[in-house]
């Protein structure tokens, strides 16, 4: 995401393990998919950095210009997966989520009638009430 015309994302840090089985679909990624080539020369401002962390379930790293950081595991999932990932974390600008406005609006007493469904609807019901007036009351 580019605030202002600067794209956020500065560094990404792809870190996994050379041996372990939930690192082997990034493995397979980094070695043999063309994605993260294309997304190296679409990206020429973002470092990317690949290391192996012996031991560890892998995760991806996006260091933004702000100094926020978001890692994201990527134990166990496709490729696809992977790739949504890396463009998460290039189109996110690294802020955290803050909650506008103020306090959800909540009443004081609950609700005796319930939460109302489709099958409520009795517009076109009469249930046989007749009101006062209606048939010459005189």
């Amino acid at each position: 995401m580019a605030t202002r015309g600067i794209q956020q994302l500065q560094k990404l840090y792809i870190r996994y393990c050379e041996h372990g089985g939930s690192s082997s679909t990034l493995r397979t990624y980094i070695q043999s998919s063309p994605h993260l080539i294309d997304f190296a020369t679409n990206n020429p401002n973002v470092k990317i950095i690949v290391k192996p962390r012996h031991g560890h379930h892998p995760y991806i790293l996006g260091e933004y210009i702000t100094g926020q950081s978001k890692q994201i595991c990527v134990k166990n999932v496709d490729q696809k997966r992977i790739k949504k990932v890396m463009e998460m974390l290039r189109n996110t600008s690294g802020r955290k989520i803050v909650r506008l406005g103020g306090k959800a609006v909540r009443g004081d007493c609950v609700s005796c009638q319930g939460v109302w469904t489709p099958m409520l609807d009795l517009s076109g019901e009469t249930f046989g009430m007749k009101l006062f007036g209606e048939e010459g009351s005189s």
